[in-house]
C-alpha cells in the first residue's frame, strides 16, 4: 500500500476516534468530570511509557532537560489540555455535545486568528470572509442559547493555543505527551487518592468493568494522537486539514441522534453560518495549495532552448 494511501487512512482513523468520544465517556459514570480528567492523565502517563519503553527511545529525555524553553512550553501546553479535556468531558456528560462539536468545527477559524495577531501571517479575503462568518455564527448562536456558548468557545481557544503551543516546541507527538502528562501526574494521582480516602472515589468502588474503562481512558487518548502523527509525516497539511472536520461531524451526529439534543431552527442557523464559513476556508486553502504547487513546477521546468 502507497505511503500516501496508509496516511490517509491514519488519519481518518484518528479523526473518527475522536469523533467518536461522545459515546465513551458516559460509560464512566458515576465517575464526575474531575475523576474522568485524572484517570486520562495517569492512564495517559502509563501507555506513552510502554509505547517508548518498548521503541526503546528514552535519549530526547536529557536533551528535552537541556532545553528549559521548550521545557517550559510543554509544561503550558500541559495546563492548557487540561482545561481542553476537562471542559470536553464536563460537556458530554452534561448533554452538550452539539456545542462541544461546535468548538472544535469552529478550531480551524481561531488558529487563523492567532496566524495573524501572533505569527504576523496575512489573510487573504476569503479568509477574511470565513473569519467574519464563524464570528457572526457565534452572534447567533448566543442568541439562541441565550447565553455565551462558552464551551465551544472554550474549547475551540485552548485547543488552537494547545495547537500553536506544539508547533512552537516542535517535538514528537509521543515525547510531548509524556512530559505533559509527567506533569500533570503529582496533582491527578493526588485528586485520585483524596477522592479514595474520602470514599468518593469510583475506581475501586464501582465493579472492573468500571476500573477497565476508566483504565482505557488512556488508551483512547493516546492511540489517536498516534495515529494522527502516523498520518502527519505521511500526507499533506491540505489532507489533514480536510480530515480534520471528521471529528466535530461526528461528534455533531452523536448528539443529535444519539443522545437527541434539541437543535431548533435557530440552532441550525448558526451551525448553516459555521459550515459555509468552512467551505469558504477550505475550498480557498485547497485553491491555494493548487497554485503553490503550479507554481512551484514551473519554477522546476528547465528553460527553453534559446533559437
Amino acid at each position: 500500500m502507497p505511503e500516501s494511501r496508509r496516511g490517509v487512512l491514519y488519519g481518518i482513523a484518528a479523526y473518527a476516534m475522536w469523533g467518536l468520544f461522545p459515546l465513551y465517556w458516559p460509560l464512566l459514570k458515576p465517575s464526575g468530570a474531575l475523576e474522568i480528567l485524572a484517570h486520562r492523565m495517569v492512564w495517559s502517563l502509563v501507555v506513552v511509557a510502554a509505547i517508548l519503553a518498548v521503541r526503546r527511545h528514552w535519549s530526547w529525555f536529557g536533551e528535552l532537560l537541556r532545553t528549559p524553553r521548550k521545557l517550559g512550553l510543554l509544561v503550558l501546553a500541559a495546563a492548557i489540555v487540561t482545561v481542553n479535556w476537562g471542559v470536553y468531558i464536563y460537556a458530554v456528560n452534561t448533554g452538550h455535545v452539539v456545542e462541544s462539536a461546535l468548538g472544535y468545527f469552529i478550531n480551524p477559524l481561531v488558529s487563523v486568528l492567532f496566524g495573524v495577531f501572533l505569527l504576523k501571517e496575512r489573510l487573504r479575503p476569503l479568509q477574511w470572509a470565513a473569519v467574519g462568518m464563524g464570528a457572526l455564527s457565534v452572534v447567533v448562536l448566543t442568541v439562541d442559547y441565550g447565553r455565551l456558548p462558552w464551551i465551544a468557545l472554550v474549547l475551540a481557544a485552548s485547543f488552537g493555543t494547545y495547537g500553536l503551543i506544539k508547533k512552537i516546541a516542535a517535538v514528537g507527538a509521543a515525547e510531548s505527551m509524556t512530559i505533559e502528562t509527567l506533569v500533570l501526574l503529582v496533582p491527578a494521582f493526588a485528586y485520585l487518592v483524596y477522592l479514595q480516602v474520602q470514599g468518593e472515589g469510583t475506581f475501586a468502588n464501582a465493579g472492573t468493568g468500571h476500573a477497565l474503562l476508566l483504565a482505557g481512558a488512556g488508551a483512547i487518548t493516546a492511540v489517536p494522537l498516534l495515529c494522527f502523527t502516523a498520518a502527519a509525516i505521511r500526507v499533506p497539511l491540505t489532507t489533514i486539514g480536510l480530515l480534520q472536520y471528521i471529528a466535530p461531524v461526528l461528534q455533531f451526529l452523536c448528539g443529535v441522534f444519539v443522545v437527541h439534543e434539541a437543535m431548533p431552527a435557530s440552532r441550525w442557523a448558526g451551525f448553516a453560518i459555521v459550515w459555509l464559513a468552512l467551505s469558504i476556508f477550505t475550498w480557498d486553502s485547497l485553491r491555494a495549495a493548487h497554485q503553490a504547487r503550479r507554481v512551484a513546477l514551473r519554477d522546476l521546468e528547465p528553460a527553453g532552448t534559446p533559437g
